[in-house]
């Protein structure tokens, strides 16, 4: 029989604050906890292991779009993973383009901070550099997110 567990020790046990756990119900990331006499939200095993999951998904970098796809693959185990495949790939790919970015930054801020000695801020060469960088062709902001594939 799962164990019944409160939403603080959902939270507690998964690392997740409260009112995250709540809104990962309202975008159906979690299923709608089931509820006591008194209203109390109650979890089982199932709710922590998908909390854990979603969890990780989050930590690695994956979108709230990407992990809804990724649990309707492991809803449906007799399904071809080619799926969580594309995702896991376009998601590599977007690493890949924020370490390209993140590389060039660095560069750059190598480039005049090792040239600097100080002296008056409206002479900097960091501001300088730091105003007139641009990012690699073809980038875009670090906080932008592409579309994820829609559900299987």
């Amino acid at each position: 029989m799962p164990q019944a567990m409160m939403i603080g020790e959902l939270a507690r046990r998964t690392g997740t604050k409260v009112n995250t756990i709540r809104f990962y119900e309202d975008i159906g990331l979690l299923r709608r906890a089931s509820r006591t006499a008194s209203g109390r939200r109650v979890y089982d095993d199932a709710d922590l292991q998908q909390l854990s999951f979603v969890r990780r998904g989050r930590s690695l970098g994956f979108s709230v779009d990407e992990i809804r796809s990724l649990l309707v693959l492991a809803e449906n185990p007799e399904r071809d993973c080619a799926g969580a495949a594309a995702i896991a790939r376009e998601h590599l790919h977007d690493i890949e383009e924020r370490i390209a970015r993140l590389q060039s930054l660095r560069d750059a801020l190598s480039a005049v901070a090792v040239s600097c000695d100080g002296g008056r801020a409206a002479e900097c060469r960091i501001m300088e550099a730091i105003a007139d960088w641009t990012m690699p062709m073809n980038d875009q902001p670090a906080d932008h997110h592409p579309a994820a594939p829609t559900p299987l």
